[in-house]
């Protein structure tokens, strides 16, 4: 199992990626996309070019874990809308994303001390 702690850091792709991509083409994909290690222990997010699935690429210091979710009806609802393509979202957001909420209408109290 993995946790979702609000210290990670999780960065999210704006722009579809190839969904045949593995694991080797998604550590590919973090070092051009994002110019960042893929070995970092960060999440790295990437959706399709329907938005009805994501791809989440992390690693464990053991090796590499890829998450794939498809939504059983219709696309997600929600996704980060970044310049550049790139960018970062906190913890509950990336929760919202998984569970295919919508941003839009959810009002989270704001944190007391910023990470």
């Amino acid at each position: 199992m993995i946790q979702i702690t609000p210290n990670d850091r999780i960065f999210v792709a704006t722009n579809p990626i190839d969904f045949r991509c593995g694991i080797d083409s998604l550590t590919g994909q973090v070092k051009r996309i994002f110019e960042e290690d893929p070995f970092s222990g960060a999440f790295f997010c990437f959706p399709n070019r329907g938005k009805t699935a994501f791809k989440i690429l992390f690693y464990d210091q053991q090796g590499f874990w890829m998450a794939h979710k498809r939504f059983s009806k219709g696309a997600i609802p929600w996704w980060p809308d970044f310049d550049g393509g790139k960018g970062k979202i906190d913890s509950k957001n990336f929760i919202l994303l998984i569970y295919g909420g919508d941003l839009r209408g959810v009002n989270f109290k704001e944190d007391w001390k910023k990470i």
